[in-house]
């Protein structure tokens, strides 16, 4: 069988060097130090094995926690997408990824917009060294393809499913009420998807934000791109 060529990417200098020492005749393993975030995954896998192809790669992973939801963005929206992500996370937020109704959050909707996530596993504080004070989770991320939307459909949705989310505890009407530019609007945006405007983000499924994303562009409602971290 063929061995995977693992490129692994690690921020701190010094235990870099000591995985490229461990690691220094196992062809097939090429450790690079680096800010994951600098580069899409792709060009840190170009940057250690230029011969070999960039386009079919999975994601292998032990988050730091606080930044998860900026590298799960980042692996999410890069242009070419890993097949399958597999992270170490919080357990608290392993379990924010997999939410449904009436538990979604915005980062729930990503990730589930992207991918299909399944949690693997529970881990508990005792299995690392030193002990952290939270537990841990991994889950496993199957990207999907094709996507579910163009470049500029998967924009427009995630400027309604911020807005929707800017305001915890609105009712969808008050939130949407920026970016659709009227109250008036956005009522009438909510009835063509068939969704209460007394709603809450958080109750909505993926497929409801799918229907209010349409009933926006068919409304020709224009663009507002202010961005918002995952959360």
């Amino acid at each position: 069988a063929t061995r995977a060529h693992v490129v692994a990417v690690e921020v701190d200098r010094g235990l870099a060097e000591k995985l490229h020492a461990e690691f220094a005749a196992t062809p097939n393993v090429q450790i690079i130090c680096g800010d994951a975030l600098e580069k899409e995954p792709r060009e840190w896998i170009r940057a250690a094995a230029p011969t070999r192809a960039a386009d079919d790669f999975q994601v292998v992973a032990n988050l730091p926690y606080y930044i998860t939801s900026a590298l799960l963005r980042h692996f999410l929206e890069a242009t070419i997408k890993p097949r399958r992500i597999v992270v170490t996370v919080q357990r608290e937020v392993a379990e924010r990824m997999i939410a449904q109704p009436p538990q979604m959050s915005l980062l729930a909707l990503s990730v589930q917009y992207f991918a299909q996530p399944r949690l693997v596993r529970r881990i508990a504080a005792g299995a690392f060294y030193p002990r952290p004070t939270v537990a841990s989770a991994v889950v496993r991320l199957d990207v999907l393809d094709p996507p579910r939307g163009t470049p500029e459909q998967t924009q427009q949705f995630f400027e309604i499913a911020r807005a929707g989310f800017s305001g915890r505890r609105k009712q969808l009407r008050n939130s949407l009420a920026r970016v659709f530019a009227a109250d008036q609007v956005a009522d009438r945006a909510l009835a063509r998807a068939g969704i209460a405007p007394t709603r809450r983000a958080e109750t909505l499924a993926l497929h409801e934000w799918q229907a209010l994303a349409r009933a926006r562009a068919n409304l020709a409602v224009p663009a507002d791109s202010k961005a918002v971290p995952w959360n």
